[in-house]
């Protein structure tokens, strides 16, 4: 008898929670508040709630390049950087390279030279991607 009370009881509350919903829904819209907001998204990739006055800029279909070019001879000696060898273990095959403008370091292994290297060596290098951060690849003296 108990469980028959406790249910009544929930279905109750159940029908309670819907009307109230209800009602809630009909007063807002007679109040007028259905009103739904835009975001305007300017070229620059910023929000804001008006719209952008400036004329769209026109771009030709031609102009998109899709994918990335190839890279040609001429443009490899622009990523390579130089620097000094700052420490090298031939032992265990590794060292660092202090590169020579921004004196950043990069971390270098044995599998990566072109040529053998020693501390205080100048060398020529490229950066590449390694699981720590930044490494020194193709690494050859100068």
């Amino acid at each position: 008898m108990a469980d028959s009370y406790q249910k009544k009881e929930r279905e109750k509350k159940k029908r309670k929670r819907k009307k109230e919903k209800q009602e809630r829904k009909e007063q807002k819209k007679l109040e007028g508040k259905t009103q739904v907001e835009f975001m305007y998204v300017d070229e620059y990739g910023q929000f804001s709630t008006t719209p952008q006055d400036k004329p769209r800029e026109e771009v030709k279909l031609e102009d998109i390049t899709l994918g990335v070019p190839k890279r040609e001879e001429s443009d490899q000696s622009k990523y390579e950087k130089e620097g000094k060898v700052k420490f090298f273990n031939t032992e265990k095959g590794y060292g660092f390279i202090l590169e020579k403008l921004t004196e950043d370091s990069y971390f270098v292994h044995i599998n990566d030279l072109q040529q053998e290297i020693d501390t205080d060596d100048l060398v020529v290098f490229e950066v590449g991607s390694g699981p720590k951060g930044p490494v020194a690849i193709n690494v050859r003296k100068i």
